[in-house]
C-alpha cells in the first residue's frame, strides 16, 4: 500500500485509509461539501469531497475504513479532492497499518515489565502487580493496545506500556542512586501510575476521553483500580495501600497539573520526576522526527521555548 507520508502534489491515490473525523459544510456560494481527514500509521491529511451527491460517493462515517479514489492538490499543502468513496468490509485491511504503532515491540516491552514484577520482593505489592498484569486478562489486553494520552507524547498503539516500561526504568535507576528510596514501593507505583488511562480514553481507533474520563481522569481511576484490587488480597497493609495510592494521587506534582495531591513521600517525588522527564523526552523526539529541519524549529507551548534541533558534530 501507498502510505500518507510518501503522498505529493500532483499525486492521484487509490487506496484504502482509515477516516478519522468527518464533517460536512457549505461553501460561500452555499454549494455542500464534505471535509474529512485520513489516516494511516504514518500520518494524516485533510480530504475534501466537493461533488457530495455523485453517485461514486457511498454513504461513510467517522472511524470508518474508506477506499477512495483521489487527487493530490495544494491548499496549504498537500490536501485530498476526493472523487469516489467506498466502505471497506472487515478482512479488507489490517488495522495495524493505519494506527500508529509503538516503534518497539510490544511483546518484548510487556516481558520488561514482567521482570519489573519479578524484582519486586515485597509479597503484596508482588501480588497487587500480578492482579493487574498476570491475572487479568481483560485489563492486559487493553493496556498492551492502549495510548498514554490523546495527544502530546506516546500517543499510539503500545504507547501507554512504552510509558510505563520506561518509567520504571527510571525509578530504578533513582532508586539505586538514592538508597533511602523504597524500591519495591517506588517501581510498584511507576508499574501501576498511569492503568487508570485504561478508563480515561477509548480504544483505537477513536482514542478519545470517555465520559467516565472526562468526569474522573486517569489519576483518581488508577487509585480506585488499586484499591479494587488491593482488597483481593488477603491482609494488605492498609498503610502501604495509602502510600502506593499518595504516589498515585501526586504522580503529576502540582494541583494545577490535575494532581489532587502534592507529592510527600520521597518515592512520590521520584515517580513525579520520572513521569515527567519520559513524557517531555519522548514529547521532544516526536518533534524532532516529525520535521527534516535541522534548525530552529519554533516556539513550543509545552517546553515554553524556541526549540532547536542538536546539530551533528563536526
Amino acid at each position: 500500500m501507498r502510505y500518507i507520508s510518501d503522498l505529493k502534489i500532483g499525486d492521484h491515490v487509490s487506496g484504502i485509509f482509515l477516516c478519522k473525523s468527518k464533517s460536512s459544510a457549505v461553501t460561500k456560494t452555499g454549494k455542500p461539501y464534505d471535509s474529512m481527514v485520513l489516516q494511516d500509521k504514518t500520518g494524516a491529511i485533510d480530504g475534501k469531497i466537493w461533488d457530495v451527491g455523485s453517485a461514486g460517493i457511498s454513504d461513510f462515517d467517522a472511524l470508518d475504513y474508506v477506499d477512495i479514489v483521489a487527487d493530490v492538490v495544494d491548499f496549504n499543502g498537500p490536501q485530498l479532492n476526493v472523487k469516489r468513496v467506498r466502505v471497506c468490509s472487515e478482512g479488507e485491511y489490517d488495522p495495524k497499518d493505519y494506527l500508529p504503532v509503538s516503534s518497539r515491540d510490544i511483546d518484548e516491552m510487556y516481558k520488561e515489565l514482567l521482570g519489573f514484577i519479578e524484582g519486586v520482593s515485597n509479597r503484596y505489592l508482588n501480588a497487587l502487580l500480578k492482579e493487574f498484569f498476570v491475572k487479568d486478562v481483560e485489563f492486559i489486553k487493553q493496556f498492551r493496545f492502549s495510548s498514554a494520552a490523546k495527544s502530546v507524547h506516546h500517543c499510539f498503539v503500545g504507547g501507554l506500556l512504552e510509558h510505563t516500561v520506561s518509567v520504571a526504568g527510571l525509578c530504578k535507576q533513582y532508586a539505586k542512586k538514592y538508597d533511602f528510596l523504597k524500591g519495591d514501593l517506588l517501581i510498584t507505583a511507576a508499574l501501576l501510575h498511569d492503568v487508570g488511562k485504561v478508563r480515561e480514553f477509548s480504544a483505537f481507533p477513536e482514542n478519545d476521553y470517555t465520559d467516565e474520563g472526562n468526569l474522573l481522569g486517569h489519576i483518581v481511576m488508577g487509585a480506585e483500580m488499586i484499591g479494587e484490587k488491593a482488597k483481593e488480597i488477603d491482609g494488605f497493609p492498609k498503610s502501604l495501600e495509602n502510600e502506593l495510592k499518595h504516589c498515585i494521587l501526586a504522580h503529576h506534582g502540582k494541583l494545577e497539573f490535575g494532581s489532587p495531591k502534592k507529592p510527600a513521600l520521597a518515592e512520590a517525588v521520584a515517580l513525579n520526576y520520572a513521569d515527567d522527564l519520559d513524557a517531555k523526552m519522548e514529547s521532544f523526539k516526536e518533534i524532532l522526527f516529525s520535521t527534516s529541519d535541522t534548525g530552529w524549529l519554533g516556539f513550543n507551548r509545552l517546553f515554553e521555548s524556541n526549540l532547536r534541533a542538536t546539530k551533528a558534530e563536526e
